[in-house]
């Protein structure tokens, strides 16, 4: 037995999280499980008796933001040694980054795969004894169902609703590393909502890596449209999800979309190309054409829809036409927004073993190309709504003005706004009169 160089009390801890919101979500799990334990958050990772960092290897720049914090805290590993370090999350899926972790920063005391929270308190119990923990494991996600969250405050909140993913998209590690498609539970899902809802949360955030698939693993009916009806009959006053894969994005969900009064009127499409042979080589599933037919569809049932992507600039074998395909269907849909990414290959994916690979400085001149195509619609769409009334959820107080209130319209755009005599507090609804656009931001003036 390895001499006890940790204490066995419990203390106070501090997550550091990379990634998308499915991982803030399953960082306000981890966060739920160490309050069940005992611990209380810190003010800083130099008072924390244990420091967790819950990883993404989605995108090259997220690993290597999550291998730069890892390494910094070697020095108050150094100044407290009886410190836990603990890493979970995507990256500890691989078998690879589990052994770089073992190689570089060997005073990391555990790592956990995905689907493997419940795993926690074992893992700490272990640490606190000096038994270390380091393999690549993907747990099996019913498992993590029905685990304590410490979600932040109010208005807004996430609810993990489907785990995994099957559609092996020629770059993405995700079904590598998250493992296949579970759905969970709608009795659960409708519990934790009707939670949030008494405990004063306005909007939730349905989670999962392809929101339309929830319920294929049943096939009872009880599928995502199904859901969203559900939720809106429970009366919480706004709905949003994502993501959605086009290829299961049905004419139910549409139509639960348009009739659910709660479910806002937004959606987050990834459409990665406008190329039919660059999506067949990723293996979207889809053709350029019944993407259009989808959008055409959703703005016929919502004609205020705001509808934002994805887009990957620079897939191998990409060509100049391939890339002004993306930048004609950008301009032919007008998206709300986009988030754009130059191509980074994830090992052990097919698109990094495929040929024809760009050139760093093409594909950072096709990325700057569809930001500035993204930047121009942006702020045609947001210019339009100069002058309307929209409604406001608040937030809480801009960051850059903390006289100015902060919050979000139904289609998803946030809105920096002058408060007036009365004071606008977070989970208050407010009719807010938009003054002017820039940016991503829209700004107002109170009703």
């Amino acid at each position: 037995m390895p001499e006890n160089n940790h204490r066995l009390t419990k203390g106070t801890y501090t997550i550091y999280t990379f990634g998308c919101q499915m991982n803030v979500r399953e960082s306000q799990t981890a966060q739920g499980i160490l309050e069940q334990e005992g611990y209380v958050q810190a003010l800083s990772a130099e008072q924390a008796d244990v420091i967790l960092f819950n990883t993404c290897c989605i995108r090259e720049l997220a690993e290597q933001k999550a291998w730069t914090a890892i390494g910094a805290t070697k020095k108050i590993k150094e100044k407290n040694p009886n410190a836990i370090v603990g890493v979970f999350g995507c990256m500890m899926a691989e078998e690879g980054s589990v052994k770089e972790l073992r190689k570089r920063f060997p005073f990391v005391d555990f790592a956990l795969g995905t689907n493997s929270l419940h795993d926690l308190p074992e893992a700490l119990h272990n640490a606190a004894r000096g038994i270390k923990s380091r393999k690549a494991v993907i747990g099996d996600a019913g498992q993590e169902f029905d685990l304590p969250a410490h979600h932040n405050e109010p208005p807004l909140a996430y609810i993990n609703i489907i785990h995994g993913c099957n559609n092996f998209c020629t770059y993405c590690i995700v079904p590598y590393v998250r493992g296949r498609e579970k759905s969970r539970p709608l009795s659960l899902i409708l519990q934790e909502a009707a939670q949030l809802k008494a405990q004063g949360y306005k909007e939730i955030m349905l989670l999962g890596q392809n929101v339309n698939s929830y319920g294929n693993d049943w096939n009872n009916g009880q599928d995502f449209a199904h859901l969203l009806r559900e939720l809106d009959a429970m009366g919480i006053d706004r709905i949003r999800f994502m993501t959605s894969h086009p290829k299961d994005l049905s004419e139910e969900m549409i139509l639960a979309m348009a009739e659910c009064k709660h479910v806002c009127k937004q959606i987050h499409l990834p459409v990665q190309s406008g190329s039919n042979a660059i999506l067949k080589a990723m293996n979207r599933k889809y053709t350029r054409e019944h993407y259009l037919m989808l959008v055409n569809k959703l703005r016929a049932a919502m004609p205020d829809i705001g509808i934002t992507t994805d887009l990957i600039a620079g897939f191998p074998g990409e060509t100049e036409q391939d890339h002004r395909d993306t930048l004609a269907l950008m301009a032919q849909v007008r998206f709300d927004a986009a988030f754009t990414f130059a191509y980074s290959p994830r090992k052990g994916t097919p698109a990094a073993s495929m040929e024809d690979a760009i050139p760093q400085e093409v594909k950072q001149r096709r990325l700057s190309e569809l930001i500035e195509q993204q930047k121009n619609d942006s702020q045609k769409i947001y210019q339009a709504l100069v002058g309307t009334e929209q409604q406001v959820l608040v937030e809480g107080h801009s960051k850059k003005d903390i006289h100015q209130a902060t919050g979000k319209i139904d289609r998803g755009r946030t809105v920096n706004f002058n408060q007036g005599t009365k004071p606008a507090m977070p989970g208050d609804f407010v009719k807010v009169r938009i003054t002017q656009a820039k940016a991503n931001t829209l700004f107002g003036e109170r009703c």
